[in-house]
């Protein structure tokens, strides 16, 4: 137990289960488990990490030259609730750096050629650096697909939306995964 005038503040120890588990509170009666070791593995695990996996089950039409937040509305994977599949974006929830990412696979409305263009984007203005891409080889319908992703750092409250754009043509894009 770790205090600070005389009110715990952390907690080291075996509590509840054999692993090994570090735990920090506010005011002295809420725990938050910052980090686990599973004593038969010896793997840690940070249980309050913010992540999430989502996709999309459903096409977004994307127009010609304009940027469009994509819509993503099924969480496969959410514990920490950082995405709202209702707004479709991810909120840092502390200063951090964050691993950010996406696929975008995409069909067109026939023109073979199409030039999709993806982007992850910053409390819904700035384009995150590294991560606009185009596809640039020829497009084969529902499996051409643009890898997106960055390491990049956020604040408390930032937001981040996935974009998509076609030059040239109309099509459709689907967001296949992402993962923040």
């Amino acid at each position: 137990m770790l205090q600070d005038n005389f009110q715990t503040r952390a907690l080291i120890g075996l509590f509840a289960d054999n692993n090994l588990r570090f735990s920090v509170t506010p005011d002295g009666s809420t725990f938050h488990d910052a980090l686990s070791i599973d004593t038969s593995t010896g793997i840690a695990d940070q249980p309050a990490l913010p992540r999430f996996k989502a996709h999309t089950n459903y096409d977004n039409y994307i127009g010609v030259g304009t940027w469009t937040k994509l819509g993503i509305n099924v969480a496969e994977y959410n514990d920490q609730a950082c995405f709202d599949a209702a707004t479709n974006l991810f909120t840092a929830p502390v200063d951090g750096t964050y691993l950010l990412g996406a696929n975008l696979t995409y069909k067109t409305n026939g023109n073979a050629g199409a030039r999709m263009q993806g982007r992850l984007v910053l409390n819904g203005v700035t384009a995150i650096p590294g991560t606009t891409g185009e596809i640039t080889g020829t497009h084969n319908s529902e499996t051409t697909t643009l890898p997106l992703q960055t390491l990049t750092p956020l604040s408390a409250g930032d937001t981040v939306e996935l974009q998509g754009n076609f030059r040239s043509f109309d099509g459709y894009m689907m967001a296949d995964e992402t993962c923040f």
